[in-house]
Formats: C-alpha cells, sequence, structure tokens
C-alpha cells in the first residue's frame, strides 16, 4: 500500500478571495442585506465573489457603458444565472420553465454552455429571488453553477450508446450531488430556508469542502468512447468509461486538465489530464471526491491565477498525487486500461437507439436559442417541449439533443421540426457544425474581444475559402474565445482563436479533432484581413497534399506550421518552423 508522503502546501499570503470566504459564514456574507438594498443594481465585490458560489455573477451590458458613464449613471447592471444540470438532462417541463424564465426575468434568450448547463443573461438584481424560487418548483437549482467548488459535471450525450448511456449519466447525477456544498446558505437566501432534497446536513459543517471551500472551480466529466465530446483532458479530474460486450466496466481517471491562462504570463498555460489510472465504477464517487481533496490541501490560495489543480499537479508532481491519492483511497488504482477516441464534435439528424427510441441532434450556431426573423427557434423548441414525452440533453458542443422520442411521437415532433424550420444543420459547412464560441461581449466583464457575435461572420468568409480549395464538407474544429479564460475550450480546437482586444486574436493551430492534443500559437494579435490571408494557403495546402482521413490539425503539425503540444508548459511561444 502507499505510504503518505508529506509535502508543504504551497507558500504565500492567501489572497483576498481566501478571506472573503472566510468571513462569509458559509458563503452568506451580508448577501440578504446586500440583495434588497434599492439604491442600486449592483452589489459589492466582495458579495459578487459569494454570488458566484450560488451561481451567479454580476455584470453589465458593456455597448451601454460609455453612454451612461456621459449621463453620469451607473453601469446598466443585470446579473447572470447558471443552471446545474449534469450530464445536460432537462425533463421537458424544465425546458418550458427555462423558456419561460428567459422572456420573464432574461434578456429573452437562453444559452447553452459549452458545460451542459443553461444560462440567462439580464436578470435585474430585483428578480434573482424570484428566478431561484420558480426554477426550484421544477427542481432545477443554481447551486455550485459557479464559485470555487465542482461545478456542473459533465457526461457524454451521444445517443448510438444508448444501452449504458443512462448508467453513465446517472454516475454523474450522483457525483454532481455527492460533491455540492453542504451548507444551507443557498436555500435560505433564495428559497426561505426549503430544501431543495433530502438528507442535507442540519450542521453548518463542510465534510470535503471545508470552511474556506477550493483554492479555484474544479471541473469534472465522464467521456464513453469512442466519443471525447466533453474534452474529458480539459477537465479537473476526467474519467473514462471502459465498456466491454455492452456492459460498464468502471472508467479511466485523468487529472490536472484546464483550459485558462494570463495573456503575457508564459507561467500560466493551458493543461491537458494526464492518465493515472483504472477504477472500477463503484469506487467512482470516493475516488473524484479523495482527487478533490488533495486540491483542497494543497492547491495555491495565494495566487488565484496559478490556483487551479493543473497547477498543482505540475507543482507537486504526478507520482505524488498518485501516491497521495492511494494513501487516502487506502486502496491502489489499478493500471489504465486500453480505449480509443474518434471525435470531439456532435453527430447531427436522427439517429435511432439500442433501446428502439430516436434521438435528434440539432445545430444551434454557439449555444445561443432565441427566435431569429426567419428561424423561429426558440418558439418551435417551447412547442416541441409541450408534446415532447422523453428528455433535452444539453451538449457540450452547444448544440441539443431531443432524446429518447418514442416511435409514435417522432413523427409528431418531426412535422414541428419542419413547421419551425429546425434543422440538424446539414445546410451548414462542416466547419460551422464544429464551432464553439463563448459569450463575451456585451455581458462578459472580462472580454477582451468579441467571440458569439462575431465567429458567425468570421466563418462565413472562412467558408468562402474552404469552398474554393473543395473544403466545404470537411470537418475542421474552429473555436474562439473573447478572452484567455478557455470557457469555450479554444486552446484544444483545430483552429483557435483568443482575444486580445478589439478585433484582434491570438490564431492558434494544430490542436487535435480526437481533443487529445493542445493548439500551439502561429499568429499574435492579428485582424480579420490577415487571419483570412494568413489561412488560405494553408487551406490550398491542405486541400492538395493531405493524407487519406488526415484532419487539418495533424496536418498543420506534419507540414511544419506549428509544433504539437502535449503539455502545456510547452505551449507559449511562436514555433520556430513553418511560418
Amino acid at each position: 500500500m502507499s505510504q503518505k508522503i508529506i509535502l508543504p502546501p504551497q507558500p504565500g499570503k492567501p489572497n483576498d478571495v481566501e478571506r472573503i470566504k472566510d468571513e462569509s459564514n458559509y458563503l452568506r456574507g451580508t448577501l440578504e442585506k446586500t440583495m434588497q438594498y434599492p439604491i442600486s443594481s449592483g452589489i459589492p465585490d466582495d458579495d459578487n465573489r459569494l454570488m458566484k458560489f450560488h451561481g451567479s455573477y454580476l455584470q453589465d451590458d458593456r455597448d451601454l457603458r460609455t453612454e451612461r458613464e456621459r449621463q453620469k449613471l451607473e453601469p446598466a447592471y443585470q446579473f447572470m444565472a447558471r443552471v446545474r444540470t449534469p450530464g445536460g438532462a432537462a425533463t421537458s417541463e424544465q425546458w418550458l420553465v427555462m423558456d419561460e424564465m428567459a422572456e420573464k426575468y432574461g434578456n429573452g434568450s437562453l444559452k447553452l454552455t459549452t458545460r451542459q448547463a443553461f444560462q440567462v443573461h439580464g436578470i435585474l438584481k430585483w428578480n434573482v429571488k424570484k428566478y431561484m424560487q420558480e426554477i426550484h418548483e421544477v427542481l432545477l437549482d443554481c447551486i455550485a453553477a459557479c464559485g470555487d467548488v465542482n461545478r456542473n459535471v459533465m457526461c457524454n450525450v451521444n445517443p448510438n450508446q444508448s444501452a449504458f448511456h443512462e448508467e453513465v449519466y446517472n454516475w454523474s447525477a450522483r457525483l454532481s450531488e455527492h460533491l455540492l456544498p453542504r451548507t444551507r446558505a443557498y436555500h435560505e437566501l433564495w428559497l426561505d430556508g426549503e430544501k431543495v432534497y433530502d438528507g442535507i446536513q442540519d450542521t453548518e459543517v463542510e465534510p470535503v469542502y471545508g470552511a474556506l471551500y477550493l483554492p479555484r472551480k474544479f471541473k469534472i466529466g465522464i467521456a464513453v468512447p469512442p466519443s471525447n465530446d466533453i474534452d474529458v483532458f480539459s477537465q479537473d479530474i476526467g474519467f473514462i468509461a471502459i465498456v466491454e460486450n455492452g456492459e460498464l466496466l468502471g472508467f479511466n481517471v485523468a487529472v490536472g486538465g484546464g483550459m485558462g491562462m494570463t495573456h503575457g504570463d508564459k507561467e500560466t498555460y493551458p493543461q491537458l489530464g494526464r492518465l493515472i489510472g483504472y477504477i472500477p465504477k463503484d469506487r467512482l464517487l470516493e475516488t473524484a471526491e479523495k482527487i478533490l481533496t488533495i486540491q483542497r490541501d494543497y492547491g495555491n490560495r495565494a495566487e488565484r491565477k496559478k490556483a487551479r489543480f493543473k497547477y498543482t499537479v505540475d507543482a507537486k508532481g504526478l507520482d505524488f498525487i498518485k501516491q497521495e491519492l492511494n494513501y487516502r483511497l487506502g486502496w491502489e488504482l489499478e493500471q489504465v486500461r486500453p480505449y480509443t477516441f474518434s471525435r470531439t464534435g456532435d453527430e447531427y439528424g436522427w439517429i435511432k437507439g439500442e433501446n428502439g427510441k430516436w434521438h435528434f441532434t440539432l445545430f444551434i450556431q454557439n449555444g445561443r436559442i432565441k427566435d431569429f426573423e426567419d428561424y423561429q427557434l426558440k418558439s418551435g423548441l417551447r412547442e416541441i417541449a409541450k408534446v415532447h414525452t422523453g428528455v433535452f440533453r444539453l451538449t457540450p458542443n452547444q448544440n441539443l439533443l431531443i432524446a429518447d422520442v418514442t416511435p409514435q411521437k417522432k413523427t409528431v415532433i418531426d412535422k414541428m421540426l419542419t413547421e419551425y424550420n429546425i434543422t440538424d444543420g446539414a445546410h451548414y459547412s462542416a466547419l460551422r457544425r464544429n464551432s464553439i464560441a463563448c459569450v463575451s461581449l456585451p455581458t462578459c466583464g472580462l472580454a477582451m474581444a468579441e467571440a458569439e457575435r462575431y465567429l458567425p461572420s468570421l466563418i462565413t468568409k472562412i467558408d468562402e475559402v474552404l469552398a474554393d480549395n473543395g473544403l466545404r464538407d470537411t470537418e475542421i474544429g474552429i473555436r474562439m474565445s473573447g478572452c484567455p479564460n478557455g470557457c469555450s475550450r479554444a486552446a484544444m480546437g483545430e483552429i483557435g482563436f483568443i482575444g486580445k482586444g478589439p478585433g484582434k486574436y491570438n490564431l492558434y493551430l494544430g490542436g487535435d479533432f480526437k481533443g487529445q492534443r493542445l493548439n500551439k500559437i502561429y499568429k499574435e494579435n492579428i485582424g480579420e484581413e490577415e487571419i483570412l490571408n494568413t489561412l488560405s494557403p494553408i487551406f490550398s495546402e491542405y486541400a492538395k497534399e493531405r493524407f487519406e482521413g488526415e484532419h487539418f490539425g495533424d496536418f498543420t503539425i506534419r507540414k511544419g506550421y506549428v509544433e504539437a503540444v502535449t503539455d502545456g508548459r510547452q505551449f507559449h511561444g511562436m514555433s520556430e518552423v513553418k511560418s
């Protein structure tokens, strides 16, 4: 059995967020009083830090900042509320309530996130509590959707694997519940003390997190090969399901993934999770908990930008993490078992599952659900939800799966899809169907450049270049983030854009279509004209010289445009190769 290794925690004076958590009385702070304060639509920074643990951020409409400053008005403050939906599953009743919340309290649209959760933007301070209470009526909550805790647990949504998908999904839901904070703060502040689920502790003890919770956010996902739709190596803990003869046996375990970094600081970087072993499926909960406690005890609480688990793994070493985990578990992980991934994207259209039910995956550009002039997406999904007896599954690629449709209902829903012009996106280019963008402007306070509002028009122009080279139907993964925090997992795209300033992006190439490699910077701080001029000759060469079945990211590495990056510590720096 492994022996415990004693290493000191990372040094340094705790940052100010640690003080806020310490003084918060288990995440209460002065939120109750602050949210009732009628003079301002905003809240102090200390309480905003705590609001994240309750699944909400204070934001403002940055499109209006200058004008409101000119009028000597405070910013147009509003809240974003994120709903915790383990594995991205929502019933039709829950869908209808979220649809209503967007209209009643938000900006009229729903955002499907890359972590398979709902976001509603534009909620005024006076309506936050009403929002929380109304989603609670259909057993939805925002607990731990943000903050220094485990976030929404992701899960594969591949409908081809329906025979055991439900079991994998159930593990994601159990894991999400197991790692929830135990404080009553959420229930007291938003639900007047009413319980969301049975069994919550009556004491103010956090048995897993402790009084200071984690140094930073923590993310977990479960992938089911051959689909790597959750980007399992981008997670703090990635579980890879091992299936034999249609039976789920257990999981390979990867640790230390994460996408965020800081421009100009080479000590920060995106990182891939690294495999440390295999566990039987009934060991999942305890394994995740013990890994999380290693980060709790050894994570960096001095510098928040270096506080993610990936930096703990790199600072302490993978051998230490494995030995410490074995010690805390009281048993040792087994050897990693074989698996194979084929893609990270979604498979669109109708697919018949092994259980006889049907599943329809529709393309939703950047996860934004609203009615457009010639495309009544939100209205159509609302009407489908009224008749659908299965579930909706939010995909990690910001798309939507109408799942578990009976043969009888398929005819009805298929007719409604046609009526509202809701399609699988087959008329779009393969590049657009493999695109992801974060929200960015105008609501994200961290955004340096546009993402969701800009990527569609950029893709239209890139598509023209691809079509000229006969590549319109060639699948290429493209991702854009408005800042380096990595919400769109841009550092793993075959083509990645990370915002540097208004209209300017770093261009990265060389990510893996299967999600097993980072990309690398190719051009820095460039605008649209240079983006198109840079990509055009590479696409032309790719069309002429690619091997059969060779993906674009692999091609850019083989031809020397960038170097392969399988360790984030080699992410920074221009490739000293072909340019």
